[in-house]
């Protein structure tokens, strides 16, 4: 396999964002979340960037509506995935999405609009972390899905980043 895009899911403070910088000090990705439209969109209404329960509850909220309206965070990571599969240097396109739904639906678009561009979704977790429930389903509900692949993040950093281009390395050669 030439190029993936691998959906990265978790809860917070699992590592997704160490790991997917460790991948791009190997490979040329692209990083991109369904959330960041959102985000640009709270902004202008009045959001200050805060990330308690609260913010996160308005924008898991924001997003279900824009979805729901015109599926607008689906066609922004869709364009991304779209400009990813056009420059052969990229090997690697990451794409945040936290809701199951979403996830499956992102990976059957991307199927039908770039079948020779394989979607796997990868679940990283870790078992030292407390993690808060936030009441919103984007938060609450990372483990409800069924991922192509888990990525277990218990070890020194060193052991993690090392395990981690490995399986990278593995996606990439099947």
């Amino acid at each position: 396999m030439n190029k993936v895009i691998i959906v990265i899911n978790g809860k917070g403070g699992c590592g997704k964002d160490t790991l997917c910088n460790f991948a791009s000090e190997k490979y040329f990705t692209l990083n991109v979340s369904s959330i960041d439209p959102i985000k640009k969109m709270a902004k202008v209404i009045g959001w200050d960037g805060g990330k308690t329960s609260e913010d996160r509850k308005f924008l898991a909220d924001l997003k279900a509506l824009v979805t729901q309206y015109n599926d607008g965070a689906n066609e922004y990571i869709l364009k991304r995935a779209k400009d990813f599969a056009d420059f052969p240097e990229y090997k690697i396109m990451f794409v945040h999405i936290r809701e199951p739904d979403m996830i499956e639906h992102f990976k059957e678009t991307v199927r039908h609009c770039i079948p020779d561009i394989p979607v796997i979704s990868l679940l990283i977790r870790r078992k030292d972390k407390e993690y808060i429930v936030y009441g919103n389903r984007a938060d609450d509900d990372v483990e409800n899905y069924q991922y192509d692949k888990v990525f277990e993040n218990n070890e020194s950093i060193t052991t993690v980043k090392k395990n981690f281009l490995k399986l990278l390395d593995e996606i990439l050669t099947d």
